[in-house]
């Protein structure tokens, strides 16, 4: 819990930065940038961890910042995704985009074990760092690419965003449609957690020796990113386009739903190993591409400023506040089975939300693309 809030607590303190850096410079000055910060973090704790000096405090440092690094960066690559394609496009190729992130979280381990006897754990993160710098040199042949494609968009895109360093809490604040965003991932965020909760103390009941708990966190994360690769390359494209985006974002709360119910009948081990894999799995590949969809439509202010605020703020704000209330759920003698019936409820709620927003992206896609019509029939 206290790593969880630790987390929390930092992104609090980075987020007003971010939205100052999103107000003064424009998008392909504030990318880089961003990059660029996480790049000179990875180097400075390279040397802090070759220094071996605290490594104790050093690693708890490392563990909040890799924590904040993760839900950044990619909070702000979906922007830029989001920024970049329309709402048509973003249907068809955001599943299949998603596939190289999966790939990258099946290669990471393998490299790592390639190069870790060789290197040392701490020379690797100067390899993180190599390869977080070529992803800058990805964003400019994106920026290029767009500015090609469609040049009243690139440069309608490279005027800084303004506004004030909290602006990504006010839009929140003044949306609905947004505010029904955070009260997606708050629930996402609860619901993984107690999940998360459960599976710790299901495998520590079920195995005395911490070789076999790893090997079985290891076995689930495999199946995890085999699943997720699979989908996403095959199907996430094809489902939105087959059943709509409103029941592609309401198909996984829907499943887990189920998976909570037969973990309160049955909080076995088998059991749990399923729901997780399928939430977690199901999540790579299904909600986060179909999640990111529903920022194509909305100001380009809100995609960077609110997103992130949603992405990190709220996430792990989520996850603070849920891990909280778990262990107070346990302190009062609630068993594993109660707290799997509690959050049956929260599924199906989370899957009728998903539902709705669904269809008010649908709604606001319609309302964005009249005035394009009207514009190419006048010309």
């Amino acid at each position: 819990q206290w790593l969880f809030t630790g987390t929390f607590v930092a992104m609090l303190l980075v987020v007003p930065l971010f939205g100052w850096i999103t107000s003064r410079y424009r998008r392909s000055r504030f990318l880089p940038i961003i990059y660029g910060f996480f790049i000179v973090n990875i180097v400075l704790f390279y040397f802090l961890f070759e220094a071996d000096t605290g490594r104790a405090w050093v690693a708890g440092l490392f563990f909040i910042w890799l924590s904040v690094f993760n839900l950044f960066v990619v909070s702000v690559y979906w922007s830029f995704m989001a920024d970049l394609f329309r709402n048509e496009q973003a249907k068809r190729l955001f599943g299949f985009i998603a596939t190289g992130g999966t790939a990258g979280a099946i290669a990471g381990p393998a490299l790592t074990a390639i190069l870790v006897q060789q290197l040392g754990s701490s020379r690797l993160l100067l390899i993180s760092a190599l390869l977080l710098g070529l992803s800058v040199l990805c964003i400019h042949r994106l920026l290029a690419w767009q500015e090609a494609a469609t040049p009243a968009a690139g440069a309608a895109a490279e005027v800084a965003l303004g506004g004030g360093v909290l602006n990504g809490l006010f839009l929140v604040l003044r949306s609905p449609y947004l505010l029904g965003i955070c009260a997606l991932i708050l629930l996402y965020a609860s619901l993984s957690t107690f999940l998360y909760m459960q599976q710790a103390q299901i495998v520590r009941d079920a195995f005395d020796d911490p070789a076999t708990r790893t090997a079985v966190f290891a076995g689930i994360d495999f199946a995890v990113n085999l699943l997720t690769l699979l989908i996403q390359a095959f199907f996430t494209g094809r489902l939105v386009q087959w059943i709509g985006l409103a029941k592609t974002l309401a198909l996984i709360p829907l499943l887990l739903s189920f998976g909570f119910l037969v973990l309160g009948l049955q909080p076995l081990l088998p059991v749990l190993i399923v729901v997780q894999v399928v939430r977690r799995a199901g999540n790579y590949a299904i909600m986060r591409p179909a999640r990111e969809m529903l920022y194509v439509v909305v100001s380009r202010e809100q995609k960077y400023k609110a997103k992130n605020f949603i992405d990190t703020v709220v996430y792990r704000g989520g996850d603070a506040l849920s891990s909280w209330v778990y262990s107070g759920m346990r302190g009062f003698g609630l068993t594993l089975s109660a707290v799997a019936w509690i959050a049956v409820p929260l599924a199906l709620l989370w899957a009728w939300i998903a539902l709705r927003l669904g269809q008010q992206q649908s709604v606001l896609s319609r309302h964005r693309s009249q005035p394009m019509e009207r514009s190419e029939h006048e010309r």
